[in-house]
């Protein structure tokens, strides 16, 4: 049967380095062209030790003309930097940004989260448990691979605001991830001195950038506006995301009615499970994956819904999801090459 060559940018970095041992493993994928800013004319094996049967493959530059050779294109670059090079590359090659370039439709959204850079505008957003998404994904060239973040809250929120059971204006957030949700680039806040044995709270007071993604698609499923408060916190683990969302109920709303909304959202979802009563979501269980755990309960005291999630930031919240996508696009079983079994207990 024929292989299908994909090219990967950004190789060097966590989330491109996830994207390689995930399609090392994939049985229908060839890797074709994997490139690098600064560390090009390197060799994968010396960026990534771990990725053994890829330790001879050289790292490219990140041109239009090395990545093109393929059917489809991984954009795992820094925010702002995938559009540039999208805007160079074939119409007819499917792409997967895993970047934030092209997840917001508001122009100013866009400018008031990124810094001023100029808006690319959105394509389809990738995020496939949502209603509708999968079919949209699967006709589409163009995909935007969601945040880690906004993939840990939404599948947590979306069925119940889109169920109409939650105040959509009133969501409040706290949510942990590891180190690697930061990138690879060496600041002294990353520092192993600084983070091991401590946790620390960053972005505070409504300005991290997953925010208006977040916002956006529960609007979308909803019909409602949303706000939400969204407080991240840098725990000492290198990967992991653990998530702890909370809204107050419609007049009404009782346990049974969100269980049961959770539950039949993710019926039969490969990715996505909520687990057992009295079973909580841990980190350890999703690492090396693309799964997401779910549990939910409800606070009778404030009269709030509250979900508990869990993700690998680089499975379901970047590489995994960006082949979930692909498969999607490419007319493939939606699992293939996934796995969604953790190494913990």
């Amino acid at each position: 049967m024929h292989m299908i060559r994909v090219s990967v940018a950004g190789a060097s970095g966590y989330a491109g380095g996830e994207l390689l041992r995930f399609l090392a493993g994939h049985p229908m994928i060839e890797i074709g062209a994997v490139s690098a800013a600064s560390k090009v004319g390197q060799r994968v094996g010396d960026v990534h030790p771990q990725l053994l049967s890829l330790a001879g493959r050289v790292l490219e530059p990140t041109t239009a003309a090395v990545l093109g050779e393929a059917d489809l294109v991984f954009l795992a670059l820094p925010h702002g930097e995938s559009a540039a090079i999208a805007s160079e590359l074939p119409a007819d090659i499917r792409i997967v940004d895993l970047g934030a370039d092209h997840r917001l439709v508001d122009p100013e959204q866009w400018a008031a989260y990124y810094g001023g850079l100029p808006h690319a505008g959105s394509w389809t957003y990738g995020l496939p448990e949502l209603p509708g998404s999968r079919e949209r994904v699967a006709a589409s060239l163009r995909v935007a691979n969601p945040g880690c973040y906004a993939t840990a809250v939404t599948l947590a929120i979306a069925p119940l605001a889109a169920a109409a059971l939650i105040e959509t204006t009133d969501l409040v957030i706290v949510a942990a991830s590891g180190t690697t949700g930061a990138g690879r680039t060496p600041t002294d806040s990353l520092l192993a001195s600084e983070v091991m044995g401590s946790m620390s709270a960053y972005k505070v007071g409504g300005v991290h950038q997953h925010i208006p993604e977040i916002e956006q698609s529960i609007t979308r499923v909803s019909g409602q506006r949303t706000r939400l408060s969204f407080t991240t916190l840098l725990a000492p683990m290198p990967r992991g995301i653990i998530s702890t969302s909370t809204a107050a109920v419609r007049p009404g709303t009782t346990r049974k009615d969100l269980v049961d909304c959770l539950a039949e959202a993710y019926a039969g979802e490969r990715f996505v499970r909520l687990l057992a009563p009295g079973n909580w979501p841990r980190t350890s269980s999703v690492s090396g994956t693309n799964t997401a755990l779910l549990q939910i309960e409800f606070d009778e005291h404030s009269r709030r819904a509250i979900v508990v999630s869990a993700i690998d930031n680089l499975g379901k919240g970047a590489a995994g999801q960006a082949i979930q996508n692909a498969n999607l696009m490419l007319g493939l079983e939606e699992a293939m090459g996934l796995p969604t079994d953790g190494g913990a207990t």
